[in-house]
């Protein structure tokens, strides 16, 4: 297998079960209905556990574009691969969506709710701030792909890493994922977005493109600065680099602040898990 289809079929399998368990706790008539936040974030963690089991020895299993891009952003990967990896995952992931539509195929007609439609296939801010909503999704990412480079750093038994970095994913959703669903991942959140769009959902709404921006770039800004605040503290090889993302960094959080202070943030009209 190539490191594209690995890839590919790795970011699959990931949308399958992590869209998979969003669905059977907010479609109607599924017998997880109303199973809760505490479900979906293990459904994650496995989701992402069992994607990198099946393909990590194969295309080192980044499932990701942030991971991908903070890789390459300190060395640790070519960016010649960077387009052929974010292709593979992209296709990958709304492949994973379209899967899942048919997973749940009489369950879409039995559900009303718009949002928790689209909430199976994309993510959505419990409280609408785009300043704030953009730095949840760095800080995330951020923590994502520094603890990815510091579980890397230390030895395990052969065949345990991908279920430490399952527990990084559990951690992340239970600990930070209230705010935008986490989606800490530029392709898990729009493949499945544009499978939205294209796919006839039965009384699906808007797919949110006013929103798609911030789960794609709030994460590339985390992922690539975890990977420069890595090799900037943990390896002691400083760089411009990353004190420009610092800034950048920096900038969104006092306009997220500044933005709160002014209260003129406002409750989504959907809050449900959209992870």
């Amino acid at each position: 297998m190539t490191a594209f289809l690995g890839e590919l079929i790795g970011t699959m399998i990931l949308i399958i079960f992590g869209g998979g368990v969003v669905g059977g706790v907010v479609l109607k008539n599924s017998k997880a209905e109303n199973s809760g936040w505490i479900v979906i974030t293990f459904g994650w963690a496995m989701a992402v556990t069992f994607g990198v089991y099946a393909v990590g020895q194969i295309s080192g299993a980044h499932l990701n574009p942030a991971v991908t891009l903070g890789l390459a952003s300190i060395g640790d990967f070519p960016w010649s691969d960077v387009p052929s990896y974010i292709l593979a995952q992209m296709i990958g992931a709304f492949i994973g969506g379209v899967i899942v539509f048919f997973h749940y195929l009489p369950h879409w007609k039995a559900t009303e709710d718009k949002g928790a439609k689209l909430a199976v296939f994309s993510t959505d801010p419990a409280i609408k701030s785009t300043p704030a909503n953009l730095l949840s999704e760095i800080i995330g990412t951020f923590v994502l792909v520094l603890g990815l480079l510091t579980i890397g750093s230390n030895s395990f038994t052969e065949g345990l890493n991908p279920l430490i970095v399952g527990f990084l994913i559990l951690a992340i959703g239970l600990s930070l994922g209230g705010t935008t669903g986490y989606a800490i991942n530029p392709a898990r959140d729009l493949g499945p977005r544009i499978a939205h769009f294209l796919l006839p959902i039965a009384g699906k709404g808007s797919s949110n493109w006013s929103y798609a921006w911030i789960p794609v770039v709030g994460p590339i800004i985390g992922g690539i600065y975890g990977a420069l605040f890595y090799k900037q503290f943990f390896l002691g090889e400083g760089s411009a680099a990353f004190w420009v993302c610092t800034a950048i960094v920096v900038i969104i959080a006092l306009t997220a602040f500044a933005k709160s202070k002014g209260h003129d943030a406002t409750v989504s009209s959907h809050t449900k898990a959209s992870v």
